[in-house]
């Protein structure tokens, strides 16, 4: 069990109860059937379609005396149900004011009516025609007269919970989406993290697709959680079907949906406020000089006094590769788009230069070979002949036969050239010269070969007018786990800002593509090979050195630098993220020791990460010094290793 909220997880749901038209206290009591399960669900937003007290297709119906104030009766009655109940709940009713009427929502919780906002935009084309009905609501927001209640009546109205103060929530309803300026827009500059929508939208071919893409546009483009609750069964199907297509986005994220026509009645999931806060501090052309200050801020809480967070478990996924799709569909497409950043990248290095060779140390492993083939495409691009690349091998004491041979055969098969020089005469000669025991297999020992590599690489480079390229990745880098002035030093890092889990996606990607059968076989054998620096002699045992037993599973690494470079989140909140997204694979302690060697080796290495070569970005987390990380190198730990600690 995890304190979501702790860590900025709001349970929000979205919920289209099963109506009958113009039975307002039919439906209200299928509203508060609803409200009653999400309370047990520990929903804290929970948000119904609009006019779902009389149903959107009441027609002219609407017009009458007696449905309006069986209406009002009933949004009475729900509201009296939410005495003692934290969520806050939003509906749709018809509310007359001043001799007209409008399609409005009521936000209530605690057994409070806490506003009440009127639509914007009324749909009057095709099958719609609220205009028949409806007015669009006042340009201000005024204190209206309400079961004998005064509240606030507007469009400008935020919802702001000061248990949670990142919870603030905004509320348009249904073509308020599709304004050029949403009143959401407006809502969000003003503050709001979370935008509610009730809605009535029907079904036609091809709508469920367009309006799942453009919630999560939306969410995306404001940067905010978006929950959109949809009309569905029991609105009249005279001309229209409603499907109760419902959706919960974050920041371009689909987070849950309810299918078209799956008859469900509620879905579930958490919004990460803490997303959202990220994202927004970091783009400071987010807000604007737009005039918000006519905006009403309505406060509430979940309960008087302390409040107490309630701990549950996370319903929505946590992705354990952030950094790769899911769909097979878009990986392909993701990995097309990468290997295409790479190379023109360093295509275009090499046309500056002017020059005909680019020379890269080959090992066998995953980076060396993504980066072999960036070059390999680069040169095409260029029409430069392939012998122009140089692959260099350099074996020495800890080199494998699998690696070695690997190496070897990727080189041939892209046509490269391949110049083979051990360097083990060198370092040992090197370790005469600086009075270093051959035996003692120390720092040294192994800092001494990555320097003599990059030596050679260097020297060859300028041999043949050519530039070096760098194999290392982010992953590498973010945990210092290069040696400095050795793999670390290049002429252009093609790998520089992909996390190792997307490399050996990428190897595994071009493993599929190639028609070249014999170079697919040899890549397929390198992506099983355990990730190894091969410094080490192999031990009595014949076993390799491998780098995941020093600096812990690149996948968890991984899935700790994306929260850390991307959003700044906590120590805590990580480790709490972790536990959910390898909870069949890493134990608490596991996955508790390995964030320590992390935070350890992130800020310790910052001194070689100030000073890396120019590369490529292709993701959206770099840890370059001229972009996205710009941190010093004498900072302290000490504060994310004390929560660390503070974990229980």
């Amino acid at each position: 069990m995890e304190k979501a909220m702790k860590h900025g997880f709001i349970r929000v749901a979205a919920a289209t109860p099963k109506i009958r038209l113009a039975d307002c206290t039919y439906n209200a009591k299928q509203v508060i059937k609803i409200i009653d399960t999400a309370e047990k669900q520990d929903v804290k937003l929970l948000v119904f379609p609009e006019l779902c007290v009389t149903g959107y297709s009441s027609g002219d119906l609407l017009l009458q005396e007696t449905l309006l104030h069986h209406a009002k009766m009933q949004v009475k009655e729900i509201i009296n149900f939410t005495k003692d109940k934290e969520l806050l709940t939003i509906i749709g009713f018809p509310f007359e004011y001043e001799g007209r009427l409008y399609n409005t929502a009521a936000v209530i919780q605690g057994g409070k009516l806490l506003g009440l906002i009127p639509k914007k935009a009324l749909a009057n084309y095709g099958e719609y025609y609220e205009a028949r009905y409806f007015s669009p609501g006042p340009k201000e927001a005024i204190k209206v007269e309400f079961l004998g209640e005064e509240v606030y009546f507007g469009h400008k109205l935020i919802f702001e919970c000061r248990n949670l103060p990142d919870f603030k929530v905004g509320v348009e309803i249904g073509q308020d989406l599709y304004m050029p300026l949403s009143p959401g827009t407006y809502h969000c500059m003003a503050g709001a993290t979370i935008i509610a929508n009730l809605s009535a939208s029907n079904e036609l071919a091809g709508r469920a697709g367009y309006r799942r893409n453009y919630i999560k546009n939306q969410s995306a483009r404001l940067i905010c959680g978006y929950i959109y609750a949809n009309a569905g069964e029991g609105e009249s199907t005279t001309d229209l079907v409603f499907s109760g297509h419902n959706l919960i986005a974050e920041n371009g994220t689909l987070l849950s949906q309810a299918e078209p026509f799956s008859n469900n009645e509620l879905i579930v999931s958490e919004i990460d406020l803490g997303i959202i806060k990220s994202e927004r501090r970091r783009k400071n052309n987010y807000f604007d000089d737009k005039d918000i200050s006519d905006y009403i801020k309505i406060p509430y809480c979940f309960l008087d006094g302390d409040y107490q967070l309630k701990p549950y478990k996370l319903t929505r996924k946590i992705k354990p590769f952030p950094f790769i799709p899911e769909s097979k569909e878009e990986l392909i497409k993701q990995c097309e788009e990468i290997f295409e950043i790479q190379a023109v990248g360093l295509k275009a290095r090499l046309a500056h230069i002017g020059t005909k060779c680019a020379v890269i140390g080959v090992s066998g492993g995953l980076d060396s070979t993504l980066a072999l083939l960036v070059v390999e495409r680069a040169f095409e691009m260029l029409g430069l002949d392939k012998k122009g690349i140089l692959a260099v091998t350099m074996p020495c004491f800890g080199t494998s036969s699998r690696t070695y041979n690997n190496a070897l055969a990727i080189t041939k098969n892209i046509g490269a050239s391949l110049l083979d020089i051990p360097i083990t005469d060198a370092v040992i000669q090197h370790f005469k010269d600086i009075g270093h025991d051959l035996d003692t297999h120390d720092i040294t020992f192994e800092n001494s070969q990555a320097r003599e590599r990059t030596q050679v690489l260097m020297d060859l480079a300028n041999k043949h007018n050519g530039i070096v390229i760098g194999t290392g990745d982010m992953s590498e880098l973010v945990l210092g786990w290069a040696t400095y002035n050795g793999d670390h030093m290049s002429m252009y890092g093609v790998n520089s800002s992909l996390p190792k889990t997307l490399v050996r996606a990428l190897v595994e990607w071009a493993a599929d593509v190639t028609v070249n059968e014999e170079l697919s076989r040899v890549l397929k054998d390198i992506i099983d090979t355990p990730v190894s620096p091969e410094l080490l002699p192999p031990s009595r045992e014949n076993k390799y050195q491998v780098t995941e037993e020093s600096v812990g599973p690149y996948k968890l690494n991984d899935f700790i630098l994306y929260y850390v470079l991307k959003y700044g989140f906590s120590p805590e909140k990580i480790y709490r993220m972790a536990q959910t997204a390898f909870a069949k694979e890493y134990s608490n302690e596991e996955i508790l020791k390995w964030m320590q060697m992390f935070y350890k080796r992130f800020f310790a290495q910052q001194y070689k990460r100030s000073c890396l070569p120019d590369g490529p970005k292709v993701t959206r987390v770099s840890i370059s010094p001229r972009g996205d990380l710009r941190m010093p190198s004498d900072a302290k730990s000490a504060l994310w290793l004390d929560e660390l600690m503070g974990i229980s």
